[in-house]
């Protein structure tokens, strides 16, 4: 764990029906399993992709890069209306965010066989949106940019 990072990530304070994400679900056996913590201001996530992560020989899927912005960024922005509200996120309401608008640079190669961090920082809440800008790095360079907008869904809205 990174210093300053809470002990518990963000997704594990999801309710079970909402646990369910390729990308951040912890009930999703074949999933990404990614955990987002709070470093002061920012967001971070350590994630250290498999060799089946694969697009050319060396280097991580594009995909996977986008996957990892799109769920850290959903996750940070419940994290964040958390903060706003002045509540931790074992509280009620659990809010819950989808990607509105996904966009990704791609700044450099993302080397394969060593951890990835994603950090994120929020824009801007305003009602049901909350903006979140994203970078990913590998051995301290970043080889990605985000840009995520993403939207509270309704509380009834994800009952199973």
């Amino acid at each position: 764990m990174v210093s300053g990072m809470s002990e518990k990530a963000f997704q594990e304070y999801y309710p079970e029906h909402l646990s369910h994400c390729y990308g951040c679900g912890r009930l999703n056996e074949q999933g990404l399993h990614i955990k987002s913590y709070w470093e002061g201001e920012e967001s971070v996530c350590i994630f250290h992709p498999k060799p089946y992560h694969i697009a050319i020989p060396g280097y991580v899927y594009g995909g996977l890069i986008a996957s990892l912005i799109d769920c850290h960024s959903t996750g940070t922005a419940a994290a964040a209306l958390y903060r706003q509200e002045g509540r931790t996120m074992d509280t009620e309401p659990h809010p819950r965010f989808v990607t509105a608008s996904l966009h990704v640079d791609y700044l450099h190669p993302t080397p394969l066989g060593v951890p990835l961090e994603v950090r994120a920082s929020v824009e801007e809440i305003k009602g049901r949106k909350v903006v979140i800008a994203s970078k990913v790095l590998a051995k301290g360079k970043i080889s990605a940019r985000g840009h995520v907008v993403a939207v509270r869904i309704p509380e009834n809205s994800a009952q199973t």
